[in-house]
Formats: C-alpha cells, sequence, structure tokens
C-alpha cells in the first residue's frame, strides 16, 4: 500500500509538469499568431484602432475650429457692413 499513494504522487507531478509546459506552448503559440498577425496587417497598410482615433479626433477639432471661425466671420461682415451703410439707414433696395 506504501507504494501506492508515491505512484499517485509521481503520476499528479507528471501531470503538473504537462500541464505548465502546456501552457507554456499555449503562450508561444499565442505570441507567434500575434506576431504574424501583425506582420500581416503592416503589409496590408490597415491602420491601428489608436491612430484612427487620434486622426478623427483631429478631424473634428478641425471641424469645431471652421465652424467657430465661420461664426466669426459672419459676424465680422455684419460689422463691416453696418459701418459701410450710408448714415440714414439707406441700403440696397432701398425706393427713392
Amino acid at each position: 500500500m506504501a507504494d501506492r499513494p508515491r505512484l499517485l504522487d509521481d503520476l499528479a507531478g507528471i501531470a503538473g509538469g504537462a500541464v505548465s509546459a502546456l501552457a507554456g506552448l499555449r503562450d508561444e503559440a499565442e505570441a507567434l499568431v500575434r506576431a504574424r498577425v501583425d506582420e500581416a496587417l503592416r503589409r496590408l497598410d490597415v491602420v491601428r484602432r489608436e491612430e484612427f482615433d487620434a486622426v478623427a479626433e483631429l478631424a473634428a477639432n478641425a471641424r469645431a475650429a471652421q465652424e467657430a471661425a465661420e461664426i466669426r466671420l459672419t459676424a465680422l461682415e455684419a460689422k463691416l457692413d453696418a459701418l459701410t451703410r450710408p448714415p440714414g439707414g439707406g441700403g440696397p433696395g432701398m425706393i427713392v
């Protein structure tokens, strides 16, 4: 009976070693697949999500700046029109 528990201990040790070896193999396989996918994406000239998000944010900021500039331009044009209008409110479309 003394041999039986030792045999089970040996089998458990072998199983534990096999599990850790398989885990290491899995990690190596994941790293290999990740490297291959990264290489394929580089060859296809695909943009990473982080880069896309950064450019999208830049574009949104540019659109907001353009809208603000258009609003400012409209206000400045209105001021210029008010300054260049003849006294007495005469302007285009006035019947004389």
